[in-house]
């Protein structure tokens, strides 16, 4: 029998779009705003999206034939990815462990939640701030704390010279900055 004639599973998961695995036996740290950020988008799917597309897909099921209606094709399909959206980001939300990156600020060594200004061996500058995984948003400048780049910084200094493997080969790279954001003040 062909493909085109199976049901397809609601726990098929073989297309899941899959962010990179956290190391083995590492945690997977993010920042209070991005675990905050990725709790909202969590209850946004459950509380309004899930079920305004169920509500869709239940009146489109009344209109008659399934097999060529558009509406209710389109609105399966969205559930699935909307249920598998939400399996992922329950399962990052559990294994999350929050990290404060102001505990460091002042410091000048690179810890996770670090804005760092450092400096290739061609003379270009790059600032960039090491994130979770699931939060780093590169058009921002952020880069995940698994990330090549990260990981050669993770516990350099201002003034060292670290080296970071490339796809063009080993390149130095100095760190000349390191922020952390300001602790929150407590009344």
């Amino acid at each position: 029998m062909s493909k085109a004639f199976t049901k397809e599973s609601d726990h098929d998961d073989d297309d899941e779009l899959a962010l990179p695995q956290l190391p083995s036996g590492s945690k997977n740290y993010m920042t209070r705003a991005g675990y905050v950020a990725m709790r909202a988008e969590l209850m946004d799917l459950i509380d309004s999206e899930r079920p305004r597309i169920v509500e869709i897909v239940h009146w489109a099921a009344s209109n008659g034939d399934r097999s060529e209606n558009g509406d209710y094709l389109y609105g399966k399909k969205r559930l699935r990815e909307i249920d598998r959206r939400i399996r992922f980001l329950t399962k990052r939300l559990e294994m999350a462990e929050i990290v404060d990156p102001s505990v460091h600020y002042g410091k000048d060594q690179v810890f996770f939640g670090a804005t760092v200004t450092y400096q290739e061996e061609s003379g270009l500058e790059r600032t960039i701030t090491i994130m979770g995984m699931d939060e780093a948003q590169s058009q921002l400048g952020q880069v995940s704390w698994i990330a090549p780049i990260a990981r050669a910084l993770i516990k350099s200094q201002v003034g060292d010279v670290v080296r970071l493997l490339t796809p063009s080969g080993l390149q130095d790279v100095e760190v000349l900055e390191v922020h952390y954001p300001a602790p929150l003040a407590v009344n």
